[in-house]
C-alpha cells in the first residue's frame, strides 16, 4: 500500500542539486497554505495547472475531479501497473514517469517539467522536506491510510487545491451516502452473528491489514485488527500460519487485485492447505477472492468493494445485486467512463472469482 522511496538514491541526488530551478510558491502573491498528512504546513500557489504526482492515490482523485490535463510526470506503478487508471485515463499512458521501480524520484525529470506542485507518499518524512527544500517546488504529502473519512478529506483538500470544490463535494457526498444506506441495510445484525475474517494481502498468505475498513463497512469483522503494523506508516503486518489457526476465521479473503498470472495467493491453493484443515473457512469452503488495495486507496474501486463484501457477507440482504452493474455505475459516476469496472473485470477475471449467491 505504501508507496517506499529510496533514502540513499534521493538524498544524494538532493545533495548535488544547485540553485532552486523555481521561486518558493510562499513568495508568490497569491497562495495557498494547507496542511498535509505529516502535519506540515505548505504554502501552494493559488492557481495550480502542472502537477507531478508519484501517490497513485492523488493521481486517481485528480482524474475523478476532473483535472487529469494538470498532470505532468507520474509514477512508475500507476502507469505500468494499474488496469483501472488505464481504463478511466488512456491519456496517462502517455505521460512521463518521474519514478521508476521501486520509486526511484528522478530529480532531474522533475525539475524538467517544471511543476507548480509535487505529491508525494508521507511515507519518508525526511525525504519529503528536502525534495521542497532544495527544489523550491511546493511539495504534499498525502494518504489516506485506509480510513473512508480520511479519503474524503483527501478529496476535499486536493479539490480546494485545484479549484474544483464542487465536485469534491459531489464526490465525497455521493461516497458518505453510499456507505450510509449500507449501514441502514445492516443496522441490525447483532454483533455475534458478523462474520469474522482473515485477509492474505500483497501476496502472502501470512501478511494481513491490520485495519481494512471495507471489512467493517460491510458488517465483518477482520480478525486481526489488534494487531500492531510491522512498522510506523503501514497498516499490515505478518502472522504465522497458526495464528490463522487459532483465530479460525468463517471467511478468508484473498488479494486479488492482481492480473491472474502474478497472483501468488489463490483460493484454490488455501483451500488445498493441509494446514488451514481445520479452519471454519476451508472446512465451509468460504474462501474468496476480494479486490484489496491497490497501492493506496481509489474511491470508486473501494466503494465497489465494500459492496461487494456486503453481498458476499450478507446474500439475503442484497437480492438481485449485480456486482458489475453497481461497479459500472459508480465507476461513471467517478470517472465518467462507461462498462469501467466491466473492463476492469475481463483484466481480474472477477467472473471467475465473484461470490455466487
Amino acid at each position: 500500500m505504501k508507496a517506499n522511496i529510496s533514502c540513499i538514491i534521493v538524498a544524494a541526488a538532493l545533495a548535488g542539486l544547485s540553485s532552486p530551478a523555481f521561486p518558493n510558491a510562499g513568495q508568490a502573491k497569491n497562495v495557498l497554505t494547507i496542511k498535509d498528512s505529516l502535519d506540515r504546513t505548505v504554502a501552494i500557489p493559488s492557481r495550480v495547472e502542472r502537477i507531478i504526482t508519484i501517490q497513485p492515490e492523488i493521481s486517481r482523485l485528480i482524474v475523478a475531479l476532473g483535472a487529469g490535463d494538470t498532470l505532468v510526470g507520474v509514477d512508475y506503478t500507476l502507469r505500468l501497473r494499474d488496469p483501472l487508471f488505464m481504463i478511466v485515463y488512456p491519456e496517462g499512458s502517455r505521460l512521463p514517469l518521474v519514478s521508476m521501480a521501486e520509486n526511484n524520484i528522478n530529480l532531474e525529470m522533475v525539475l524538467r517539467l517544471k511543476p507548480d506542485l509535487v505529491f508525494v507518499s508521507p511515507y519518508e518524512r525526511q525525504i519529503v522536506s528536502a525534495l521542497q527544500r532544495k527544489t523550491q517546488i511546493p511539495v504534499v504529502a498525502l494518504s489516506s491510510m485506509g480510513s473512508f473519512s480520511k479519503l474524503v478529506e483527501e478529496a476535499r483538500l486536493v479539490g480546494r487545491i485545484l479549484g474544483r470544490e464542487r465536485r469534491a463535494d459531489e464526490l465525497a457526498a455521493y461516497f458518505d451516502e453510499t456507505l450510509r444506506r449500507l449501514g441502514a441495510s445492516l443496522k441490525n445484525v447483532p454483533q455475534n452473528k458478523k462474520p469474522r475474517v482473515y485477509l492474505s494481502f500483497g501476496g502472502s498468505l501470512t501478511r494481513t491489514p491490520i485495519f481494512y475498513e471495507p471489512v467493517n463497512a460491510a458488517g465483518g469483522t477482520n480478525v486481526a485488527e489488534k494487531l500492531l503494523p510491522d512498522f510506523l506508516g503501514v497498516i499490515t503486518t505478518a502472522v504465522n500460519i497458526e495464528q490463522i489457526v487459532r483465530w479460525d476465521p468463517d471467511i478468508i479473503l484473498v488479494h486479488g487485485n492482481y492480473p491472474p498470472p502474478e497472483r501468488k495467493v489463490t483460493p484454490v491453493g488455501v483451500l488445498a492447505d493441509s494446514r488451514l484443515a481445520s479452519v471454519k473457512a476451508v472446512k465451509a469452503k468460504k474462501v474468496y477472492y476480494t479486490f484489496g488495495f491497490w497501492d493506496w486507496w481509489d474511491m470508486a474501486e473501494v466503494l465497489t468493494e465494500t459492496l461487494y463484501l456486503a453481498n458476499m457477507f450478507y446474500p439475503d440482504a442484497f437480492p438481485g445485486f449485480d456486482l458489475k452493474r453497481e461497479g459500472d455505475a459508480i465507476i461513471k459516476k467517478f470517472y465518467g467512463v462507461e462498462g469501467g469496472f466491466s473492463a476492469l473485470s475481463k483484466i481480474l477475471r472477477c467472473d471467475e472469482w465473484t461470490h455466487e449467491q
